[in-house]
C-alpha cells in the first residue's frame, strides 16, 4: 500500500504547536470535518482554537473533542455549540487502523492543524502520537536554541 502524501494547507485555520512538543507524532491522517453552516461561516473568519482538543473513537466513528469554534454573530438565533464533538469523516481502514493505534499503551490521537484545502474544504490533520517524557521536551528546547545560536552565528560571520 503507498503512502498518500498530504499536501501543504491552502489556508491555515488554527494549528496546534503544543501537540509537536507535548507529543512524538507517529503517524498522521487527513480527515475531513462535518461541520453546520454556521460553523463554517465561523471558520471562515479564522476563529477556531484545537489547543486542547484531541480525537475519540466511539463506537464506529471518530469524533473531534474540546475543539472551540466559537458563535458566528450574524446568525443570532440559529446558531452552533462552540465545543460540541464534532464527527469525522474517515475511510473505514483509516477508522480501523486508529483504534488499533488507541489500544496500543501510551497511544493517543491528537488534532495537528485545521485547514481549508484547495477546494474550500475544511480539513483536520490528526496523528497518532505517543506522549514525550519530561527529558525528551528538555532535549527538544536544547535542540531548538542551540539552533537559534548557530544561526545567529552564521549570520553574524557571514
Amino acid at each position: 500500500m503507498t503512502k498518500k502524501k498530504i499536501k501543504e494547507p491552502k489556508s491555515l485555520i488554527a494549528e496546534n504547536r503544543r501537540a509537536r512538543f507535548d507529543y512524538a507524532v507517529e503517524e498522521t491522517f487527513e480527515a475531513g470535518v462535518s461541520l453546520l453552516g454556521t460553523e463554517v461561516k465561523a471558520l471562515r473568519q479564522g476563529k477556531a482554537n484545537i489547543a486542547e482538543s484531541y480525537v475519540a473513537i466511539e463506537g464506529t466513528d471518530a469524533v473531534l473533542v474540546n475543539a472551540n469554534i466559537p458563535i458566528y454573530a450574524p446568525a443570532a438565533q440559529f446558531n452552533h455549540q462552540p465545543t460540541r464533538p464534532r464527527r469525522l469523516l474517515l475511510k473505514r481502514r483509516e477508522i480501523n487502523k486508529l483504534i488499533g493505534e488507541t489500544q496500543r499503551k501510551g497511544r493517543t490521537i491528537v488534532a495537528l492543524k485545521l485547514y481549508f484545502n484547495d477546494r474550500g474544504k475544511v480539513k483536520l490533520l490528526i496523528g497518532a502520537a505517543t506522549g514525550k517524557d519530561q527529558r525528551d521536551k528538555r532535549d527538544t528546547v536544547k535542540k531548538r536554541d542551540w539552533n537559534k545560536q548557530k544561526a545567529r552565528l552564521l549570520r553574524e560571520k557571514g
